[in-house]
């Protein structure tokens, strides 16, 4: 089958595909899960795939990469316009393909594999700090029921708590 575009919705277990031939109409459309899509790739002929740039998008990226076939991400917001009709998976899928021709749209760029690890170990610490800082806040509100008042910030908060040891009646 000669095609040129391929429009996916990723899911976290079933994958939608539209396919377009070379005047963007839609010939076939595709509802396979993450082994069958895996297995279609390497099957299909070198083609351009666009998917939205979400969660699995650049895994996805790579394995279509490796496959042979030319990847486009597409920012979600600039897809969400092309859906024509009810949001399902089909509709993205097809709104995938229209949006893919408009030569307006800039894709996103697939993030290699140390980008990756890299953002990766940001959002680690970022969430690390985030539950910090409400642990603290626990603590100090917890100690304030009880009329210790605890000064704001996260300087020597250890050593602050052991200083305050409550008796229980």
């Amino acid at each position: 089958m000669q095609c040129t575009t391929i429009g996916i919705d990723i899911a976290k277990s079933v994958f939608q595909l539209s396919v377009a031939n070379q005047s963007g109409k839609i010939i076939e459309r595709n509802r396979l899960t993450r082994g069958q899509f895996e297995r279609y790739l390497y099957k299909q002929s070198q083609s351009k795939l666009v998917m939205e740039a979400c969660g699995t998008a650049h895994h996805w990226a790579h394995t279509a990469a490796d496959a042979g076939h030319e990847v486009v991400l597409l920012h979600p917001g600039y897809v969400k316009p092309y859906v024509r009709r009810n949001k399902t998976d089909s509709a993205d899928a097809d709104a995938l393909v229209q949006a893919s021709r408009d030569p307006e749209l800039k894709p996103v760029p697939a993030k290699s594999i140390d980008q990756q690890a890299m953002q990766s170990v940001h959002r680690v610490r970022q969430q690390m700090i985030h539950t910090r800082k409400q642990r603290i806040n626990l603590a100090r509100s917890l100690f304030a029921e009880f009329g210790v008042p605890l000064p704001t910030g996260t300087k020597d908060i250890t050593a602050r708590l052991r200083a305050h040891k409550l008796s229980c009646p």
